[in-house]
Formats: C-alpha cells, structure tokens, sequence
C-alpha cells in the first residue's frame, strides 16, 4: 500500500495534502537537521497550512533516513495502555517530538490539541474518528461526527489547529510512532473540532 499525506482541515475534513517536495538529500537526514529546518520554516512560513505543506517531506525524509526511530519506543503501560517517549523537548523551542506507542485495542478520549501537528505512523494500524462542535440552546458541548480516516505504516497525518478534534483506536499491536506531537505550543480558545482514535493494531507513531 502507498505512503499517504493526508490533511485534517479547520472544518475536520480529511483530505489528500499536497506537500512542497523536499529537495534531494544524499547523506543521512538525522534529527538535529530535521530541527533546524523545523526552525527555519517556523520562521519564514506564518500560515499553519502552508507550514504543513512544507515540513510533511521533512517528516518522510527522517522517517526513511533514520531507522533508530523504529527501535526508539517504550512498551504500552499495561493500566493505561499507552506510553511516551520524548525524543525532544526544549523549553524555549516551540516543537517536541514524541514516540507514542498503543495497545491494540485502545480508544482514545476524545480531544482536541489546540495546535497544529503532524502524525506519522511508523508501524501497526490506527483508525481516527474526527468530530466537531454543533452546540444547541440545550446542549452547548454537543458534537457531531464528521469522518474517520484509516491510518497504515508510512501514512502521515497532518493536523490543522481547529480541525484536531478526533479519537484514535489502535487495530494492531506495533507501536506508534508519532512525530511533532505538538509542534505549535499555543492554547486556543473556541476549539471546533475534536478527535478520538481507535487502536485496530498497536501502533507506533511520531508525534
């Protein structure tokens, strides 16, 4: 099955993403060039969509460059059945990258992470479920589903500030790997969207 870019929009649509093809890159992509280019775009691209377009190339780039991200993970926690592993974090730097890794079977809260992010999924299956607010006079949380969206190795997923509302569930054991998590440390106010996944096979991802 081909790698897939996909884009969850500000309206919770997940569509194909068009990305800004990377240029070619003959030595080994490691994670501190991966950074500074995350930096680099930060800094020129203001526009959060845009900013996807350009970084997903990046994503694969490290994905097929680095195989120490495969072997990287913590096993699930057998109470919660999930686990991360922060690969990076710094205080003043706006970007962590994260290892997240699921037991199959698990489901997700449903939630919404308040920033833009990208989501690669190194191995296993993840199916996320995408939702959004439809507030009543009587029920002023009420949400409404909007679409899912079958994510499979190699798969990427970008996510858009209002358009992360969704719920994983893990189809398959094989950790997820998920890769700027939170790329955008900001804290939005009148969040629309929110998501929940399902784990069909334990999954690891980048975050």
């Amino acid at each position: 099955m081909a790698e897939q870019d996909w884009l969850v929009t500000n309206e919770g649509q997940c569509i194909d993403n068009e990305v800004v093809q990377a240029e070619e890159w003959v030595q080994p992509y490691r994670l501190y060039r991966f950074l500074t280019d995350l930096e680099d775009i930060l800094e020129r691209v203001n526009d959060d969509q845009e900013r996807l377009t350009f970084i997903s190339p990046l994503v694969r780039r490290l994905l097929n460059s680095s195989e120490w991200l495969q072997m990287n993970f913590l096993p699930p926690d057998p109470t919660t059945g999930w686990s991360v592993l922060m690969l990076y974090s710094e205080p003043d730097f706006p970007i962590t990258i994260q290892t997240v890794v699921w037991s199959p079977g698990s489901v997700s809260p449903i939630h919404n992470h308040a920033t833009w992010g990208i989501v690669a999924l190194l191995s296993g299956q993840e199916k996320n479920t995408f939702w959004q607010r439809s507030p009543t006079s009587e029920h002023a949380d009420q949400i409404k589903l909007v679409g899912d969206r079958l994510l499979n190795p190699g798969d990427i997923l970008c996510l858009m500030p209002r358009g992360d509302s969704s719920s994983r569930k893990r189809l398959e054991y094989n950790p997820r790997l998920a890769l700027i998590y939170m790329v955008k440390r900001t804290i939005s106010s009148g969040l629309n969207l929110i998501s929940n996944v399902t784990l069909l096979k334990s999954s690891k991802t980048i975050l």
